[in-house]
């Protein structure tokens, strides 16, 4: 079969000659010997003097096997001492302050009666710690020695993207000093570790046990993440690590430089929960994102600002929220003291509500008292619930009454099973209103003791004589 042809016009012609042609992603072998010799050894060499090695050592007493025996006691004529040892744990830190002001994982130094730091080149200083913080797994330390040392200077651990190359720089398996790279994997993940803080960095650069508090860097050689977590099965890397973001890290050593024993979050007043796909779809949501308003505490800054349940947070200062802990994340880095920018949704149109940041507020006087006495709270320490103490005792800040948050060991509040958290409602028909009361309510000389107990939200009635 033949096709004919006929001649284009000499104007069309001229425009497909013209035409430039379209452009195509050409993978190429490197061309010349300097495209070869690429290296992040110039990235290493600038930060690697302020990634230190953390050793911690704690003092734990090892109780006999024949503590308490009668016979071996009485056959030694004394009583059977116990055993103190010293356990250590390592781990990596980062200098981010010229005076030795440096960063780790709270789990690094947890307990620690004696922490040491040691730079790449060799040199050991003791250290003390400034703030730490559990909850965050963070912690502050201060080199007792005259500075200036190197830093890696805290980066914007919001501009990262998904795919940016990074170095992760610690010392694995007490190795010494290793860096390996990788790109960010993903952001913004939760449900990662056994505290209430839920946004992490997502790494596939090798991270093992050692790197905890070592840095995650950026190709600017900052500081873009604390190395705190992996998944794995048999204890090694699977190329899935987790960071905790660096502008939490700023804040969180900004706190420390402040002063204060502890760091504190924002209180918002009201609880959040997840939006699931039936929640999206009831709510009109194009996607399940956000934070879903659960409840408001009346006179709380989420109420005097306008937030209602069943609304959902979208945003803060106008950067998406995936979950409520990503909205803990947003609320903690803008700080206390400041003002946030919410984005709300409600009935499908979105709209911005000023949010003002405060501190918990301590609604009761704590009035914390060691129970004593022959009944069943004795050796207990209780104390008024107000937001502020809730939020220390991780608590619903929306929980009233007398709270339990101490027990001495061995005492009859212990051997009933009494514990931190748990909430006196009521002593042989008493109600408990605060601690004056349950002191009172005890001091009786009762033969018959009938006592309500809430615990995680359950009601507990308990009978003893």
């Amino acid at each position: 079969m033949m096709f004919g042809c006929r001649a284009l016009p000499a104007l069309v012609l001229a425009i497909v000659l013209s035409a430039p042609a379209v452009a195509q992603d050409v993978k190429t072998v490197p061309q010349s010997h300097t495209e070869m010799q690429l290296s992040f050894a110039p990235l290493v060499k600038q930060t690697a003097n302020a990634v230190v090695n953390v050793y911690a050592e704690r003092a734990v007493e090892r109780r006999s096997v024949f503590a308490g025996d009668p016979f071996f006691e009485e056959f030694f004529g004394q009583r059977m001492p116990n055993r103190t040892e010293k356990q250590s744990s390592l781990g990596s830190g980062v200098i981010v302050r010229r005076d030795g002001i440096v960063v780790t994982n709270n789990h690094v130094i947890e307990g620690a009666d004696d922490i040491k730091v040691a730079l790449a080149d060799g040199r050991e200083y003791p250290c003390k710690i400034v703030l730490k913080d559990d909850r965050l797994d963070l912690a502050v330390l201060k080199i007792e020695a005259d500075g200036p040392f190197d830093i890696i200077p805290i980066g914007d651990s919001d501009a990262v993207e998904v795919g940016d190359l990074v170095l992760a720089m610690g010392n694995p398996f007490g190795v010494g000093q290793t860096v390996t790279s990788g790109i960010v994997s993903a952001l913004a993940r939760n449900q990662i570790s056994n505290g209430d803080f839920g946004f992490f960095i997502q790494t596939d650069a090798a991270i093992n046990p050692g790197n905890s508090g070592g840095g995650l860097i950026n190709m600017k050689g900052e500081l873009i993440g604390i190395n705190t977590a992996i998944f794995s099965r048999g204890g090694g890397s699977n190329g899935v690590g987790f960071a905790i973001p660096a502008n939490l890290v700023k804040v969180f050593v900004g706190s420390a430089e402040g002063g204060g024993g502890s760091f504190i979050r924002p209180f918002v007043g009201a609880t959040f929960e997840p939006v699931t796909s039936d929640v999206a779809e009831a709510l009109g949501l194009d996607r399940a994102r956000g934070a879903l308003v659960a409840a408001v505490q009346p006179g709380g800054p989420a109420a005097n600002a306008g937030i209602k349940p069943g609304q959902v947070v979208t945003a803060v200062n106008g950067i998406s929220v995936e979950h409520p802990d990503a909205l803990g994340y947003r609320l903690t880095t803008v700080g206390i003291g400041h003002e946030a920018r919410v984005t709300v949704t409600e009935h499908g149109e979105a709209r911005d509500i000023i949010l003002k940041l405060e501190q918990a507020p301590e609604t009761a006087p704590r009035d914390e008292r060691l129970i004593e006495g022959r009944n069943p709270f004795a050796g207990a320490v209780v104390a008024n619930l107000s937001p502020r103490l809730a939020d220390e005792l991780r608590m619903p800040t929306s929980l009233q009454g007398v709270v339990v948050t101490e027990v001495n060991r061995g005492s009859p509040a212990a051997r009933i099973g009494l514990g931190p958290k748990d909430i006196v409602r009521s002593v042989n028909g008493t109600p408990i209103d605060n601690s004056k009361t349950l002191e009172s309510a005890v001091a009786e000389d009762a033969s018959f003791w009938r006592v309500e107990i809430e615990r995680d939200g359950q009601l507990i009635r308990q009978f003893f004589r």
